[in-house]
């Protein structure tokens, strides 16, 4: 069985981060509604999520309600991880559920950051790291609820969400 594997531009690289482990970096510049990830996985309800935690690690991607992206096993793991940290003060947005294009134009160097405000609708939290100067400092699975956030991101939130905002 060949092993699932996100898109990411080749116009980034991964490198240590700041804000967590390893992060996606931009080697030339990005300009503003080009693609720069497309996540991969494995289609999971909320009840596979917990039984695959130990393989997911916070790798999931939540696309519906009770619906996730996600490895299933060790192996596929680094391939479909985009290793797109959290930021208070993102340069990534979502267009549909599954594709990260950028909102303005990235230069060579930055790390390519998403808020997972755009995407997150359950009951996680966890201290952010971001250290921006708006920095949220708890992130929620509901702050996508945030007025000030639905006006910031408008257009840029999942479809899923997009919806529920309507």
């Amino acid at each position: 069985m060949a092993l699932l594997k996100s898109y990411r531009s080749p116009k980034t690289e991964i490198k240590k981060s700041l804000i967590d482990g390893n992060g996606l970096f931009a080697k030339t510049p990005i300009n503003k509604g080009e693609i720069a990830v497309i996540r991969a996985g494995h289609i999971i309800t909320d009840k596979e999520l917990y039984k695959y935690r130990d393989v997911v690690d916070d790798s999931d991607l939540q696309i519906l309600d009770n619906l996730y992206l996600a490895p299933l096993s060790k192996e596929e793991f680094n391939n479909i991880m985009t290793f797109v940290n959290h930021s208070c003060n993102p340069n990534l947005g979502l267009l549909g559920n599954i594709i990260f294009v950028a909102m303005h134009k990235i230069e060579a160097g930055q790390e390519l950051l998403l808020d997972y405000a755009m995407f997150d609708n359950n009951k996680d939290q966890f201290a952010c790291n971001c250290k921006s100067k708006n920095c949220r400092k708890i992130i929620t699975g509901k702050d996508w609820m945030k007025k000030d956030l639905q006006k910031k991101y408008k257009n840029y939130f999942s479809s899923y969400l997009q919806e529920k905002i309507k």
